[in-house]
């Protein structure tokens, strides 16, 4: 799921960006009118504009859904990573003599 989540995440970025790239500023209409053949940019047809402005705005609504997904994801990985529930614990060694360690000479009595 999550390699899905940041497949998708990585293409939503490149559409963006292609898409960011392709669209007209708005001063662009404005400066062309004063120099570059008159008022049909500026009373000119901004259908394509809308289109491109509405599924610029939906992905990047997408986008940033996957980022929170992929920021849920890190966070899930970090908890598990550092949680008490992966330490291995062992019962602690019972002793029978009174020594204090296997290794300890022996003592005559």
């Amino acid at each position: 799921m999550h390699t899905f989540v940041l497949v998708v995440h990585i293409i939503l970025a490149v559409l963006m960006i292609g898409l960011i790239l392709v669209q007209h500023g708005k001063g662009a209409d404005a400066g062309a009118s004063f120099g570059g053949g008159g008022a049909a940019t500026v009373f000119g047809a901004s259908g394509s504009g809308n289109f491109l402005t509405r599924l610029t705005a939906i992905l990047t609504a997408l986008f940033f859904i996957t980022s929170l997904t992929l920021a849920v994801f890190a966070k899930q990985q970090t908890t598990e990573a550092y949680s008490l529930k992966s330490v291995q614990t062992t019962a602690p060694a019972t002793t029978n003599s009174g020594e204090t360690s296997p290794a300890a000479p022996k003592t005559s009595e």
